[in-house]
């Protein structure tokens, strides 16, 4: 038995939230003294490909190939799952992105296997069970859940593990999975990116503007504190409803769910649907004017200030900061 590690990858390259990934699965690995093997799917570099060493994956199965270029929900859980079969690996771990969210329900019907999407932690496996935390109820709230089929698959929400490197590198073995045409009906012809901003569901920073800006004019002095902070933009829904911002950066419950290490919040009071979708972030921060705002209630710093105020403030501060460093 061994633990298998679906490595997403960008245009080519493994993000953070990929890292972290390996590092889980080399930690469930670990826990059940067994091997952890990477599949990647796409072309990927040699160099990138044995990097994943470095977190633990001792093999890394390579699948390439125009057909599988770009990101196809059947095909490539298809491919995992045959993977799976092959390295007869009954965990199979995959980092709960985008696509991941797709992935995992439908590799578990192929293996047969119990699913655990949004792991937020590492799995207790005592007394014979095999129980996993994950977030529930769009983020609001947390539930353990028992996987008791022999094949588990977990998702892990970014930004909820550590990167843990070993310092190895991994062996690359080429991999000729075999997907029926069926995974095939709906492709994916293009992918335009927005190459210039720090993706929100994989930022570690994120700085959100609401209603309390005022316009879209005032939108400036938010851009400037982001990209001092190498942060991503987000906005609240009535935001981007209005046109001040486009729905890319919406986050909440019918928006973008994000698990920033920093959460800073501004101008936003934090109606439930917002919170749904934020309440994964390790810190929030709230500048508000109104100090009986909803947000200050799960906040854990907050500024009772007029963002016109504050922001610059702020701003002036973080520059000069990084001037002394």
């Amino acid at each position: 038995m061994s633990v298998l590690v679906y490595t997403e990858n960008v245009d080519g390259k493994f993000k953070k939230s990929t890292f972290e990934a390996v590092s889980y699965a080399r930690a469930v690995a670990d826990q059940n003294n067994t091997s952890l093997v990477a599949i990647s799917i796409g072309n990927v570099s040699a160099d990138e490909l044995t990097s994943l060493g470095k977190y633990g994956a001792v093999k890394v199965l390579n699948v390439s190939g125009e057909k599988l270029k770009n990101f196809i929900n059947q095909a490539y859980a298809s491919v995992i799952a045959e993977a799976a079969k092959k390295e007869s690996a009954d965990i199979v771990v995959l980092s709960n992105s985008f696509s991941g969210r797709g992935l995992a329900p439908r590799i578990g019907v192929k293996l047969q296997a119990g699913v655990a999407d949004g792991a937020v932690s590492l799995p207790d496996q005592s007394g014979g069970k095999f129980t996993v935390k994950k977030t529930a109820f769009s983020g609001k709230a947390f539930a353990i859940v028992e996987l008791t089929s022999a094949n588990k698959v977990i998702s892990l929400i970014p930004n909820s593990y550590k990167l843990v490197e070993t310092g190895s590198a991994a062996i690359v073995e080429d991999f000729a999975a075999e997907a029926k045409e069926s995974d095939f009906k709906a492709m994916i012809k293009d992918i335009v990116r927005s190459t210039d901003k720090v993706s929100l569901p994989d930022a570690d920073i994120v700085v959100s503007g609401g209603r309390g800006l005022k316009g879209p004019e005032n939108w400036a002095m938010v851009e400037e504190l982001a990209d001092l902070l190498g942060a991503a933009l987000a906005c609240s829904k009535p935001v981007s409803d209005a046109g001040w911002r486009p729905h890319s950066e919406h986050v909440g419950q019918t928006g973008i769910a994000v698990s920033p290490n920093l959460y800073i919040a501004i101008g936003i009071s934090g109606a439930i649907q917002h919170l749904a979708g934020i309440s994964s972030s390790k810190v929030i921060v709230v500048i508000n004017k109104d100090p009986e705002a909803p947000f200050f209630k799960v906040a854990d710093y907050g500024i009772v200030g007029d963002a016109f105020e504050v922001i610059p403030k702020l701003i002036s501060a973080v520059k000069e900061y990084k001037a002394s460093v």
